[in-house]
């Protein structure tokens, strides 16, 4: 019989009609001594897991770089790039890329437009507007949506029956309607468009939000909060809304894109904001009369950008949706 004490670490040994017997050296890791089939794995947060997994698609990972770029693109480029963005400078309108001013100085890296204004640096400009709007508008109308939902699906009963006859009036209506007499009606400044936008884009996110307290408000710990006398409105703020925050986050990115692409919508129709402030909507406003004019460095400079911040949210948003979600989470 062999006696395992005079047995080097690391060494099998055999033995006839005995099972082999394997000593394992000091320095060996856990997962050495296990079975070729096992695996150990740290046990990691719900949020963690879903920042690992949205870390894993390469596309939102390069549209959130891109987006972040663009960010401050607009509102840290013209602390570099200095140019005229308050007084027009009719001598100079219309000047293509490159080409040399009327009156002397420097060249125009992307032209000028139609007052005369550097290109490059309007873009930047409308690019603060856009982003304001779109990040603004966002908030508020994610601010105001959750709160409704999460109303609507803890009271249930009539009340839900209520409020959610409601929203469906409202989907009814046509947004670029209401949006496009409102914003006439008040002034062209940030804030109110922002209000406009975000007042009359909750509706979605309370559609989403009750759907998920619907679901929430059947769970253990939500029966044991109301079991201890727990009031409505710390489980919405305690308990409901931070466990619906995945659907909140996953929808605020859509919400950024579609106010960017209204507000753009707006410009091309005609609605301007009061000078100097512009958009990128404004911009774009008579991009049919440019493009026919040969002065393309008009169009698609600004158009590429508001594609790229869409497409960018999107993708954020597709990763997030199935970041969060388990159900799509990838094993």
């Amino acid at each position: 019989m062999t006696d395992s004490r005079n047995i080097s670490p690391g060494h099998r040994v055999e033995e006839a009609g005995r099972a082999a017997m394997f000593v394992p050296a000091p320095e060996a890791g856990l997962h050495e001594m296990l079975p070729e089939g096992g695996q150990v794995q740290s046990v990691a947060s719900g949020w963690r897991l879903a920042m690992r997994e949205f870390a894993s698609n390469r596309l939102a990972v390069v549209g959130l770089i891109v987006l972040i770029a663009i960010v401050l693109f607009c509102f840290l480029g013209p602390v570099f790039y200095h140019s005229n963005q308050t007084s027009a400078d009719v001598l100079n309108a219309g000047l293509s890329p490159g080409q040399a001013p009327l009156t002397g100085g420097a060249s125009h890296l992307l032209g000028t437009d139609e007052q005369g204004l550097d290109e490059f640096g309007r873009i930047m400009a409308g690019g603060q507007t856009a982003l304001e709007i779109g990040f603004f508008s966002a908030a508020v109308a994610i601010v105001i949506g959750t709160l409704y939902g999460a109303i609507a699906g803890l009271v249930g009963g009539v009340v839900d029956s209520l409020l959610m006859r409601f929203v469906d009036v409202l989907l009814s209506i046509p947004f670029l309607l209401i949006v496009s007499v409102l914003a006439t009606k008040y002034s062209g400044t940030v804030l109110d468009i922002s209000l406009v936008l975000g007042i009359w884009s909750w509706l979605i996110p309370a559609r989403l939000v009750r759907g998920e307290v619907l679901t929430l408000r059947e769970r253990d710990f939500v029966v044991a909060a109301q079991t201890m006398g727990s009031s409505r409105m710390r489980l919405i703020f305690r308990h409901l809304i931070p466990n619906a925050m995945s659907v909140t986050i996953v929808n605020v990115t859509f919400l950024i894109a579609d106010s960017i692409i209204y507000l753009a919508l707006l410009g091309f129709l005609g609605f301007t904001f009061n000078f100097p402030t512009t958009s990128w909507g404004d911009m774009l406003g008579n991009a049919q009369q440019y493009v026919q004019n040969g002065q393309w460095w008009l169009v698609y400079p600004v158009g590429g950008f508001l594609v790229v911040v869409v497409l960018c949210c999107n993708l954020i948003g597709d990763a997030l949706r199935d970041a969060v979600d388990v159900r799509l989470r990838r094993r």
